[in-house]
């Protein structure tokens, strides 16, 4: 069975997804993947918490299997962050399943518009993006590992999803 939780930074079904972020990312960029792991856990919690965040994890079988959190960029627009899907996972939709648990909840939130960037270094993230419906900024965005890839959608307001069904957001028991 799939179920989505609403957990914080350092609840225990979200450290698989900082360890693995940071390996990956550490592997494409650079730098231990302590490192990446302590610069990851140096954004302050709240930014991922309600009411203008959120940080939520794919659960299967007990297994965190996927996740991704936003956080409020300005009034209208939420900054998706930390897209991640286990390694053994992936090729299975989890990502794409990811971006509409986490659109539906920015726009219950009242997000109108969702912005992010995504690496020099991150191909498949640029297909997933790309075939989710999302739009390419200009890449103007330079930093130490290249030009980010910037992208943006506008949401369509919908009905809240029917929190019993399964894989929708369900939020974390505890």
């Amino acid at each position: 069975m799939r179920r989505v939780c609403a957990v914080t930074q350092d609840d225990p079904l979200a450290a698989p997804l900082l360890a693995e972020l940071a390996v990956e990312y550490s592997s494409r960029y650079g730098g231990s993947a302590d490192e990446v792991r302590r610069d990851l856990i140096t954004y302050p919690a709240a930014e991922f918490a309600s009411p203008d965040g959120a940080l939520l994890v794919v659960v299967e079988n007990e297994e965190p299997v996927a996740g991704g959190a936003f956080r409020r960029y300005d009034e209208t627009t939420a900054e998706l962050k930390r897209i991640w899907t286990a390694r053994e996972h992936r090729r299975r939709g989890l990502g794409r399943f990811v971006l509409a648990q986490l659109e539906a909840e920015i726009a219950r939130r009242g997000y109108r518009r969702v912005y992010l960037t995504t690496g020099p270094r991150q191909p498949e993230a640029v297909a997933l993006y790309n075939a989710a419906g999302y739009t390419a900024l200009a890449r103007d965005i330079e930093l130490g590992i290249g030009r980010l890839h910037p992208f943006e959608k506008y949401l369509v307001p919908s009905a809240p999803a029917d929190a019993g069904e399964p894989g929708t957001y369900a939020g974390h028991p505890g």
